[in-house]
């Protein structure tokens, strides 16, 4: 049996809004997860498996009816899925009315049921979201009936306000894999049994990293998992060093250069480092038009040459603001105070 594993796909959200790109962005979440589904039929997957959040918000129904057409094209593959914080059950939801595909199966109780498929010999267990916060720790002593099935729990949460999760209560509870949502960033959580598939793409600058689904092939109750990226779009966060010899054109050279290594399709949370000529401060608005950046920092600091500075203004208000360092500054924090103050003294009025 070979299944899939996804969370988070987050239907309906725009992330980076106010950027240029948002629009794009939302439908780059569509397309990633209709990839899915064709990935779903190229590997011949017998089982989908979706842990929470399919949805941003409550659903329309056309994006239901959008969603079902997308499972109806699966060839041999029967889907599971729950409902998350973000797409939980309120009573208005068109969740609950809508008639689904024959090869999809919806958890949707508030308490822990069942499904059980026998033409895979898989048990699938979990519940839904009735509210956005759930501090109980539901999971905690769940326990898998003992047959010859393999048995699966999916489960979204892991923090104090989204059902808290304790991985020695996962480990006695007698499942064979854990397919777990919430976490935005994939991750195993307990190693050959509870992983976080995370988000199917990155939703917000905190999803750094690679983002896709895991793939599991069972044989004889023993799991295989890969995890597979398939995302379209990166957020990454980039440290560029300034020197003395930088200008305004050299950096943004560097910026341009820096994108169009990592990906001009991806978001940028830059960060300048390094000791820049005094008299030289970076023009961060300029920068942002080398792609899409999110947020750029200078972190430089003026490059002085202090002991020279110390000797021509010895006795005077600026050797005197040098000698309060002492010999040399103790740490970065002294350090900055020390350069940015002189450049104060030297530039203030510039």
């Amino acid at each position: 049996m070979r299944f899939m594993h996804i969370a988070d796909v987050h239907l309906g959200a725009a992330p980076d809004s106010g950027y240029s790109w948002s629009k794009d962005r939302g439908r780059e979440i569509w397309d990633s997860f209709r990839r899915c589904i064709e990935d779903a039929n190229e590997k011949k997957v017998d089982l989908l498996l979706i842990a929470g959040d399919l949805f941003h918000r409550q659903p329309l129904l056309q994006e239901l009816r959008e969603v079902d057409y997308l499972f109806s094209t699966l060839e041999k593959t029967m889907v599971v899925l729950i409902a998350g914080n973000h797409d939980y059950l309120k009573p208005s939801s068109p969740y609950l009315n809508f008639g689904w595909s024959s090869n999809v199966v919806c958890l949707f109780s508030p308490e822990c049921e069942k499904v059980r498929l026998p033409e895979l010999k898989t048990e699938v267990y979990g519940l839904s979201y009735h509210q956005q916060e759930i501090t109980t720790p539901l999971y905690d002593g769940l326990k898998a009936d003992k047959n010859d099935y393999f048995r699966i729990l999916l489960a979204h949460g892991g923090d104090a306000g989204h059902i808290p999760i304790s991985k020695n209560a996962l480990m006695e509870s007698g499942f064979d894999y854990i397919a777990l949502g919430h976490i935005h960033k994939p991750q195993v959580f307990i190693q050959g049994l509870a992983l976080y598939a995370g988000a199917l793409e990155p939703i917000d600058c905190n999803d750094t990293g690679a983002h896709g689904y895991v793939l599991g092939e069972v044989q004889r109750k023993r799991v295989k998992l890969s995890f597979v990226e398939s995302a379209s779009r990166s957020y990454l966060q980039e440290e560029i060093e300034v020197t003395e010899q930088d200008t305004g054109y050299s950096l943004r050279e560097k910026v341009a250069e820096l994108i169009h290594r990592e990906g001009q399709q991806n978001m940028y949370r830059i960060r300048f480092t390094g000791q820049r000529a005094p008299q030289f401060r970076p023009d961060l608005r300029e920068y942002r038009k080398c792609g899409r950046i999110l947020d750029i920092e200078d972190g430089t600091i003026p490059a002085f040459p202090v002991e020279e500075l110390r000797r021509q203004y010895r006795g005077q208000l600026i050797g005197d603001f040098i000698e309060s360092f002492g010999e040399s500054p103790k740490g970065m924090v002294e350090e900055k105070a020390l350069r940015y103050g002189l450049e104060a003294l030297l530039y203030g009025d510039s």
